[in-house]
C-alpha cells in the first residue's frame, strides 16, 4: 500500500517536471509555476484516466502502430483541451497547440524517465 503510495506520488512529481519542462519550452503549452504544473499532472492524469476508461466502454483500444500512435496523440491532445478547461494555471493554445505539446510532453517524458532509469529510478 504505501509502495503504491510512493509510486503515485514519484509519477505525480515526474509528470509535473515534464508539464513545466514543455511549458517553459512554449511548445504549445503554458503554466504559471510548478505549482500548477503539479496540478495540471494531477488533473491530466484523471481526465485520462477517465476518457481511456470511456473509449474502453465503446470497444475502443489503441493497439499499436501507426493508426495507433496517431489516435494515441489526438486524444492526448483532447485531454490537453479538457484539463485546460479544469486549471486556471495551465492554458493550451488551440488544438495544434495541444497536439504540439502532447508530442513535446511524450518525447520531455521518455527523456526523463529514460534519466531517471539511468539512475536505477523507476517510474
Amino acid at each position: 500500500m504505501i509502495n503504491t503510495l510512493i509510486n503515485v506520488l514519484v509519477y505525480l512529481v515526474v509528470s509535473a517536471v515534464v508539464i513545466w519542462l514543455v511549458g517553459r519550452m512554449n511548445l504549445g503549452l503554458s503554466v504559471r509555476s510548478f505549482g500548477s504544473a503539479l496540478a495540471a499532472a494531477a488533473v491530466i492524469a484523471i481526465v485520462g484516466g477517465l476518457v481511456a476508461w470511456l473509449l474502453g466502454l465503446l470497444g475502443i483500444s489503441f493497439g499499436a502502430g501507426l493508426l495507433a500512435a496517431i489516435v494515441a496523440l489526438i486524444v492526448a491532445a483532447v485531454v490537453l483541451l479538457i484539463s485546460d478547461k479544469f486549471l486556471p494555471g495551465m492554458e493550451v493554445d488551440g488544438f495544434v497547440g495541444a497536439i504540439i505539446a502532447a508530442v513535446g510532453i511524450g518525447v520531455v517524458g521518455w527523456l526523463v524517465t529514460w534519466l531517471l532509469s539511468l539512475l536505477g529510478i523507476t517510474v
